[in-house]
């Protein structure tokens, strides 16, 4: 169970619920100061994974969060590199970020490879017990600099300028 939250372990129907109601949330909830960006990735038209990018006062911090889930037919085979990096080029290239940050179970090596090989470098550890029992999560970090200095698969970003304020910025990053 790579989660923070044990979603993965629910049975259904409270899995289905409690999916749904987390995406109503966070649509509901969003605020230019506090919003997250709940995005599905498909193949060949079939769901396969969740991509989402996150941030808290955006407009000061210039910092956002990543967060994942990738269906295990699918791990390790580039699917998981390609949509975390398009959230980047839609944070650094799109909205301005500064800083990206994420994080990662010890035991969930792919998602640090991921991590790793987008050129984030490790950033501390933390705690945290999803099904009663402490677990080490690894933290990471990616600065735009880091972000700049190694080449990206190109990525097309469409709409943005009717929706940045949506997300605390107003003007395209330099």
């Amino acid at each position: 169970m790579p989660f923070a939250v044990p979603w993965s372990t629910v049975a259904s129907p409270a899995f289905e619920r409690s999916f749904i109601q987390h995406h109503w949330a966070a649509r509901a909830e969003w605020t230019a100061a506090h919003w997250h960006l709940a995005l599905a990735v498909f193949l060949d038209g079939r769901p396969i994974g969740a991509q989402s990018l996150m941030a808290r006062d955006f407009a000061t911090l210039r910092t956002v969060q990543t967060g994942s889930w990738l269906g295990r037919p699918f791990q390790g085979l580039g699917y998981g590199t390609e949509m975390r990096e398009a959230v980047l080029t839609l944070a650094f290239d799109g909205l301005g970020a500064e800083v990206a940050e994420t994080e990662a179970f010890l035991d969930n090596v792919r998602s640090a490879g991921v991590s790793r090989s987008l050129g984030y470098e490790a950033n501390g550890r933390r705690r945290l017990a999803p099904e009663g029992i402490a677990r080490e999560i690894q933290r990471y970090r990616l600065t735009v600099e880091a972000w700049r200095r190694l080449a990206h698969r190109p990525v097309a970003i469409d709409g943005l300028a009717g929706c940045r304020e949506m997300f605390g910025t107003t003007a395209p990053p330099d």
